[in-house]
């Protein structure tokens, strides 16, 4: 089913694109499947979907929502109770991207 292997260049952007520490095995690994996984893809876009309704579930899916009521606000010091760190009433995270690679 694999027509082309997928060159390693491109499995390790993929892997930095997606911010993943990845090993020469697990490049080897991944440049399989992802190739197995986009053959099949390029299977699937060789089918006859004329006339079929596009659909975003196989199942119907329905939400239920409750009642949307106005609610009194929770204080700052309750919305920090919990918080492993904050700073007066700011939430303080880690840093997730780098200026650099930004």
């Amino acid at each position: 089913m694999v027509d082309r292997v997928l060159d390693e260049s491109v499995v390790r952007h993929i892997a930095q694109l997606a911010r993943l520490k990845v090993t020469d095995e697990e490049i080897v690994l991944y440049q399989e499947q992802l190739s197995r996984i986009l053959g099949y893809v390029e299977q699937l876009n060789e089918v006859d979907t004329r006339g079929v309704e596009p659909m975003a579930h196989p199942l119907p899916v329905v939400n239920v929502f409750r009642e949307d009521s106005p609610q009194e606000s929770w204080s700052a010091d309750r919305a920090m109770a919990n918080a492993p760190d904050h700073h007066e009433s700011f939430f303080k995270l880690p840093k997730v991207l780098d200026q650099e690679s930004a």
